[in-house]
Order: structure tokens, then C-alpha cells, then sequence
């Protein structure tokens, strides 16, 4: 008996030393030279998966191996890279943990020399590396928050007088191999370039801003007698030229450094930087990063990276340098890389984590990823987007697969690339956006699909659902929707969202947009509200459902649709229409194939109801809307956002199944709720924005 005993014992105490054993502790006093007990820490996650690749040697590959990480700041100096040899199993996976009592942080840059004062309203401090090297970085953050590059206009934007074009090689492409630009200047714009020096305007960074791309470029030349500023680069595209409705800034000339937040940095190595309300010499630091990539996760078509976790970790700063020809315009910012790069991996999750002050986008499940997990993450303030999903290019059969991102947070992004989507969805299939909150951006909130009209797409079975996607658009770009699909998506689904305050520069502030192609999508059960433009419209498509939602008092139109087509490109059935401002349809949805029955449509101002020249009975009479209704749905308190209908009897008549959008968006504890919360000072300027146009 004392024999079996001490056998017990001894087994205990050795599967208690390989659970210690398979436990690595970083720590911010850590060394990399030390062991990686809790004793002796490491100091970079670097050396923890070098650890790891040791004890996998060791014989613990089908053990826990857990990476814990104390609370405290690091600074990276490479991105961490993972490969197929540093991977889990599929009952135990690698986890990248953070410990409680404080957050950990890794910064993908470095914090700069403190600032002295040049006078009371400017401050500047030496960077070596600058003056010495030749080093350059485009993004600076002071105090967490990011600070703007000084340029003009402080606030707003300019019109250019016109935009014309001089072809210089074109091989008869899409668009032109190489052109010149000529942007006309206005009076005032002219006055303004007159003040800048030549060698500021030699580095200055002009953006454009037109429909739904950007371009930035360096500028060329500067005519004072022609008044223009001249660019240089591909051809204007056909589709979407640069015209005087197109924004413009110009940022990184020091002669616009004149306003609270705004720095500069000049080839001597000093760094200018106007300080904002509050900040003293004592109180603020400032920090600008380095790489332009903290995590690339990845392995090979044949052998991926699988099963890995991260959990409560927290990164910040992922730096974007403008190439030397530019940015030519691209939708969506497709091209541009994310702070995290995924590439051939699975049973990938990014749990409780935090991702913030990016150049480009946030996180990107690129080529051949399946079965992973973005949950309960934080990302904000981006310079692109927040989550990218597939390929540009279709790659069956290894195409990206079931990723799911639910419960995130994703606000406050488009910063550098106004053009970029909040979350899109390329090439892949499968796929649940589901329970976010979607806030700030500059364009749309989810894009669907990467292939324009009826060609061939693998982007099927795809959900949208229970997001709260709300003030986008700003005013900026423009052809946008709170949700945007395109291309052939059978099994699609877009249910249950609310959509709200979608705001476009000229046209296409839309809630539920089906475009090119968009074929076999279903969105229910979505309440959509002050948009721009409609609260859903189809560019073309076929067989798209448009059913059992909730549309209020969008701003010119509630219902809009554009092409023409012989098959039923719709059917619209019911829904609930109520407003009280603007028309009821926009542009030529009585001339499209549709098919529409069973609503209710509503003008609380008690205007009647009109289909385009038609009144309603003879709009019925085409067959359309021959079971809908024109009467009040009696919301509780439309006013407050309470769309409970109250006659229960209207309900039954036209087949409504009423739906609880307050399950829209986060869930979770107290604490992640009201961090989802929008701020009202934020809200508030959106509404004046809008009302000033």
C-alpha cells in the first residue's frame, strides 16, 4: 500500500512538473536569457516561441504550452512570426496569454526623446536616427491619440476649380499606364500654395478624395501662372476620374503647422509638434512606429500553422509609408496589408485583445485560412480598415473558410485610407460577422463579395448578422452602404442588423446596398434608419430577398433601385416604409424587375403615397404591392427608437414577424458594453455635418 502511495506521488509530482514546465513567463524586467520561469521571465514574446520550439523538441508538443505575459509595456522590434512548427494540436493549443491586474501592451514602434519648448504654442524634440540616417515615419501618436501631419486645410477639405488629364503612355487597358493631372486651383488655393515654400511642396502628400477611392500622391509640380498643382501616374480611371466634386488635402508641409495636435518632422531629425489643451512638457509623451506589422501568423498551402490563441494581449502602433509613386486609387484599400497578417492557418483565435493606431488595417485572414476566431477584440483607431477576409484572387480549392468575428468592437478607422470598408469579406465562403459594433469609418460598414456582375464567384453561404453599424460616411466618399454586397452569394444572409446614419459626399449613403451581380442574398429582419440616400437599394442582381424589415425616415428616399434588367432582380415583401421627410422612392424603382407585396407603406407628413408618377392604385394595377397597405404601423415611440408596432391585427395582414433588434451589436459584461457605447460629442458632430449640407 505505501508502495502504490509513493508511485501516486511521484506520478502526481511529474505531471505537475511538465504543466510548470509548459508555462513560460514574460515579464517587462525579463531577459531573453533567462529560463522563461516565473522566477526568471523572458522579455519578448520571441523568446517565449523559441521556448516553445525547445519544449516540443522535449517531447511536450501534445502538452498545454502557454505563454503567460505579465502586465507591463514592450517594444517590439520585429513583428512576431509564427510557422507550422509553432502550432498547438488540436486538443492543446498554443496560447499567448496576458495575466491580469493591468493591461499588456506591445508597441510596434518606439516612444520619442521629451519634447522642449520652442514657445508657448510649439515644442520639438531630436531624433537621431532622422538626422543621422535618413529614417522617415508617416504617423505619430501623443498621449494615445493620434496626431494629425500639419497641412491644409485645418479642418474640412478643398474643391478643385477642375481636373483634366494629359495621357502620356496608354496601352489601351481599363485605365491609362501613365498620365499627368492637372488640378486646377481656386483663388484661395492659389493664395495659400503661394506662402509654402518649394521645398515644402516638394514633400507634400496630396490626397484625393473621389467617390469611393482615394489617391495620394506627391506633388509633381506647382504653376503659380496656371494656377494648378500637377500629379503623375496611372491614368484616371473611366469609371471614377477626379472632377470638381473630388476632396482634397495637402499634409507634411511645415507651413501648416498652426493648430492644437498637429507636428511635423524635417530632415534635421527635429520633430515640431503643436501640444493640445492640457498637455505639458511633463504629462505627455509621444510614440511613432516602426514596423508596419506586429503578428504574421502562416505556413504553406500543405502545411499550416494550426491552433493557436491569443488572449488579453493589447497591441498598438503599425506604421504605413506612402511608396515614393504614391497610392493610386483602390477600392476598399484592398491592397494594403493589415497589422496582423494571416496566411495558410487554422483554428486561429484572437480572444479579448486590443489592436489600435494603425496605417493600414487591423487584421487580415488572408490566403487559406479556415475555422478561426476573432471574438471580443477592441480594434480603433486605424488608419484603413479594421478586418479583411480571403484573397482578391479566387483560389479554390484552399479558399478562406469559415472565420468568424463576433462580439468586436470596431470604431474609428479610415484615417489614412478613407476608401477602406470596416470589414470586408473577398473571396471566402462561410463566414459570420456577427454581434459588432461598427462605428466610424469613412465608408461602408461590411463588404460581401469581390466579383463584379455574373461571373463566377465562390463568396457563398456568408452572414451578416446582429451588427450595429452605424455613422459612416461623414460626408466624404461617396456609393456606400451599412452593408454592401456584390457578386454571385448564394446562402448569403444579412439579417437582423441595425443600420443607421449613413452619410455620403454626393450620392450612395445607402442602408442595405445589393451591387453589381449580387445574387441570392437574403436580408431579413433589419431595422435601418437616417440614411442619406435609401435605406436599401440594388444596383443590379437576381433573386435577392428583401423581406420582414423595419425601414424609418431615411433623408431623399427610403427605396431605391438602378438597372434595369429581364429577370426579377428583387422581391420586397413584408416590410414596413415610414417617414416623414424626402420621397418615398428614388431613382427608378417602378422601371426595374421586381417583385414587391405584402407592406406597409407610410408618410407621416399624410402626403399620399406615390410610386414614382403613379398613385398607389395605379401602381397595384402594374401587380405590384397588391396585398400592401398604406397605413399607419403605429411604432410605440418611433421618435425614441421603440419600433414595437401596436396593431397586431396589421401585423397578420401583411405576414411581419416582429423581430428584438436590441440584440443588435456587443454582449457581454457592464464594463464591454458601455465601451461600445457611441460618444455623443462624436454623434453630435455627425448631425451637424449633416445639417450643414
Amino acid at each position: 500500500m505505501i508502495h502504490s502511495k509513493n508511485i501516486l506521488i511521484g506520478l502526481c509530482l511529474c505531471l505537475f512538473s511538465v504543466q510548470v514546465h509548459a508555462q513560460i513567463f514574460v515579464a517587462p524586467d525579463g531577459r531573453d536569457t533567462n529560463d522563461g520561469t516565473k522566477e526568471q521571465p523572458l522579455a519578448s514574446l520571441k523568446a517565449a516561441r523559441d521556448k516553445i520550439r525547445s519544449l516540443k523538441k522535449q517531447g511536450h508538443a501534445n502538452e498545454p504550452l502557454i505563454v503567460s505575459v505579465s502586465p507591463g509595456e514592450y517594444l517590439l522590434n520585429e513583428p512576431l512570426q509564427l510557422g507550422p512548427d509553432d502550432g498547438g494540436t488540436d486538443g492543446n493549443p498554443v496560447i499567448y496569454r496576458g495575466q491580469p491586474g493591468g493591461k499588456v501592451v506591445f508597441y510596434g514602434g518606439t516612444f520619442l526623446p521629451s519634447f522642449e519648448k520652442v514657445n508657448d504654442h510649439l515644442w520639438r524634440c531630436l531624433i537621431p536616427d532622422v538626422r543621422d540616417k535618413g529614417s522617415r515615419f508617416e504617423q505619430l501618436y501623443v498621449n494615445g491619440q493620434r496626431a494629425r501631419v500639419a497641412g491644409f486645410p485645418n479642418s474640412g477639405f478643398f474643391t478643385p476649380g477642375k481636373v483634366t488629364e494629359k495621357l502620356t503612355v496608354d496601352t489601351g487597358g481599363r485605365a491609362p499606364e501613365w498620365a499627368v493631372q492637372k488640378i486646377a486651383l481656386r483663388p484661395e488655393q492659389l493664395q495659400l500654395m503661394l506662402k509654402i515654400p518649394e521645398k515644402d511642396l516638394e514633400n507634400g502628400i496630396l490626397t484625393l478624395y473621389h467617390k469611393w477611392d482615394n489617391t495620394r500622391k506627391r506633388i509633381s509640380y506647382f504653376s503659380a501662372r496656371d494656377s494648378a498643382l500637377y500629379i503623375t501616374g496611372q491614368g484616371m480611371k473611366p469609371w471614377n476620374k477626379l472632377d470638381s466634386e473630388s476632396f482634397f488635402t495637402l499634409t507634411n508641409v511645415k507651413a501648416g503647422l498652426d493648430t492644437a495636435g498637429e507636428w511635423y518632422l524635417e530632415d534635421s531629425g527635429y520633430l515640431y509638434y503643436v501640444p493640445r489643451a492640457g498637455e505639458t512638457l511633463a504629462n505627455t509623451r509621444a510614440f511613432t512606429p516602426l514596423l508596419s506589422q506586429v503578428i504574421q501568423l502562416g505556413g504553406s498551402a500543405d502545411n499550416p500553422l494550426k491552433n493557436v490563441r491569443f488572449e488579453g494581449l493589447v497591441f498598438e502602433g503599425a506604421g504605413y509609408h506612402m511608396p515614393e509613386k504614391g497610392d493610386e486609387p483602390s477600392q476598399a484599400a484592398a491592397q494594403l496589408e493589415a497589422a496582423i497578417m494571416i496566411d495558410f492557418a487554422g483554428n486561429i483565435t484572437f480572444s479579448h485583445c486590443e489592436l489600435a493606431h494603425t496605417g493600414a488595417h487591423g487584421i487580415w485572414f488572408r490566403k487559406g485560412c479556415f475555422d478561426s476566431n476573432l471574438e471580443h477584440c477592441y480594434l480603433h483607431d486605424l488608419g484603413a480598415g479594421a478586418v479583411k477576409i480571403g484573397e482578391l484572387k479566387q483560389s479554390q480549392p484552399l479558399l478562406t473558410r469559415n472565420i468568424r468575428v463576433d462580439n468586436n468592437i470596431l470604431r474609428s478607422g479610415g484615417h489614412i485610407f478613407a476608401c477602406a470598408v470596416a470589414v470586408t469579406i473577398f473571396n471566402a465562403k462561410d463566414n459570420q460577422v456577427t454581434h459588432n459594433e461598427i462605428a466610424d469609418f469613412n465608408y461602408s460598414g461590411v463588404s460581401v463579395g469581390w466579383v463584379w456582375g455574373y461571373d463566377p464567384s465562390p463568396s457563398k453561404n456568408n452572414h451578416v448578422e446582429y451588427n450595429h453599424i452605424h455613422h459612416l460616411g461623414w460626408g466624404i466618399m461617396s456609393d456606400m452602404g451599412g452593408v454592401y454586397t456584390l457578386g454571385l452569394s448564394e446562402g448569403t444572409t444579412v439579417s437582423n442588423n441595425v443600420i443607421h446614419h449613413i452619410y455620403a459626399h454626393t450620392y450612395g449613403g445607402w442602408g442595405l446596398y445589393t451591387d453589381e451581380g449580387s445574387t441570392g442574398v437574403l436580408m431579413e429582419n433589419n431595422l435601418v434608419y437616417a440614411c442619406k440616400s435609401s435605406a436599401f437599394h440594388q444596383h443590379y442582381g437576381q433573386n435577392n430577398r428583401i423581406r420582414n424589415n423595419i425601414f424609418y425616415n431615411q433623408l431623399r428616399a427610403q427605396l431605391e433601385a438602378t438597372k434595369v434588367e429581364p429577370h426579377v432582380g428583387f422581391r420586397f415583401t413584408h416590410n414596413i416604409v415610414q417617414f416623414d421627410q424626402g420621397d418615398l422612392i428614388g431613382i427608378r424603382w417602378t422601371q426595374v424587375n421586381m417583385q414587391a407585396d405584402s407592406n406597409v407603406y407610410w408618410d407621416s407628413r399624410g402626403k399620399d403615397i406615390i410610386m414614382g408618377k403613379m398613385s398607389f392604385k395605379q401602381w397595384q394595377a402594374t401587380g405590384k404591392d397588391v396585398h400592401s397597405l398604406v397605413v399607419d404601423p403605429r411604432f410605440a415611440d418611433a421618435a425614441h427608437l421603440d419600433f414595437t408596432v401596436k396593431g397586431k391585427k396589421l401585423l397578420r395582414k401583411i405576414g411581419f414577424k416582429p423581430f428584438d433588434y436590441s440584440k443588435a451589436g456587443v454582449y457581454g459584461d457592464d464594463a464591454w458594453l458601455k465601451l461600445a457605447a457611441f460618444d455623443p460629442a462624436r454623434a453630435a458632430l455627425f448631425d451637424q455635418l449633416v445639417n450643414s449640407f
